[in-house]
């Protein structure tokens, strides 16, 4: 199964180059401009990891973190940034992103942190099912009331 990842920043030029070398090693990738076009893809598709940058005209990184876990809490977000502070860093990892980043960062890097996002979610999806059938098995071993 391939990785579906979310990129999302406004440099169109970026997005587009970051897309390319995304793919060429397996990834499924859309691309987004802005937090409102990230926030639209995602409540029409599935998503595994979303990269995310932290500037944006419009709505920020962390704006659009806190809209993406309330929308789609299991999907892993990593925050991509050149204007990165200690405060934003400490703040998006208090709403749930998976891991910041500087931009310019590794190929490698980004690799590494979204094969790690992707099974933290992975984990996540199978203890949830876990428990479903956990809770439906309970509920057959129930004595029927009639």
């Amino acid at each position: 199964m391939k990785i579906k990842v979310l990129l999302v920043d406004d440099e169109k030029e970026f997005v587009e180059t970051l897309a390319q070398r995304l793919e060429a090693r397996r990834l499924l990738v859309t691309t987004a401009l802005s937090g409102d076009q990230a926030l639209e893809l995602l409540r029409m598709q599935d998503f595994d990891v979303v990269v995310l940058d932290m500037l944006m005209p419009g709505r920020n990184g962390i704006e659009a973190l806190q809209e993406i876990k309330q929308l789609k809490p299991l999907v892993e977000v990593i925050l991509l940034t050149g204007h990165a502070t200690l405060e934003s860093a400490v703040s998006a990892l208090e709403l749930g992103a998976f891991f910041y980043l500087l931009k310019p960062t590794e190929m490698k890097d980004l690799l590494e942190n979204i094969v790690n996002a992707y099974k933290r979610k992975a984990e996540h999806e199978e203890r949830i099912r876990q428990a479903e059938i956990k809770r439906l098995l309970l509920s057959l071993e129930e004595p029927d009331m009639i």
